[in-house]
């Protein structure tokens, strides 16, 4: 992310393009690029500590895992965004951050273990102001937010179904 947005800040912001675009064949592709690309390095610096703080949360499962899982959250947000978003583009890791902590917080709902409810308490004191990205503000993608949520509790929801239907064909 880092690397992208000095190269997008030395190119006078134009890999926003790239960007993800609701509703438009070319903006598919910021599916893929969006969480990489910020509008600045206010902006960058803003979903950095969050984003490394909760992939490191995830991570504890597992490198294989925490990969699923960020794939997972930003194709199925990006989707959502796609689909319902406002005529745009939305760029920035937001979602993927609002999927991640939504993915620690129903993974111990589904888990039900004594570890996935000490991360989600974690996740939910250290990163409960989270909650304030779900109220409109003006230039920012509330359906980034939304969406990456969703796509996060959906994610921990087929994560936790997956191992059931792993476990019972044994």
């Amino acid at each position: 992310m880092v690397v992208v947005q000095v190269f997008n800040s030395l190119t006078a912001n134009s890999l926003l393009s790239h960007g993800l675009v609701p509703r438009t064949l070319s903006g598919l592709q910021g599916i893929v690029f969006s969480p990489f690309l910020h509008g600045s390095v206010r902006h960058l610096l803003s979903n950095l500590l969050p984003f490394v703080v909760l992939s490191w949360l995830v991570a504890t499962e597992g490198l294989q895992r925490y990969i699923r899982v960020a794939l997972l959250v930003a194709l199925f947000g990006g989707l959502l965004v796609w689909m319902l978003g406002r005529p745009s583009i939305h760029v920035g890791a937001s979602g993927l951050i609002f999927g991640l902590w939504a993915y620690l917080l129903a993974r111990a709902w589904f888990q039900r273990s004594l570890i996935s409810f000490a991360v989600a308490l974690v996740t939910l004191v250290g990163y409960s102001g989270l909650v304030l990205g779900f109220i409109p503000v003006p230039g920012v993608s509330i359906e980034s937010h939304l969406a990456g949520a969703l796509a996060g509790i959906f994610v921990a929801w087929l994560m936790h179904s997956r191992r059931l239907i792993e476990n019972t064909s044994a």
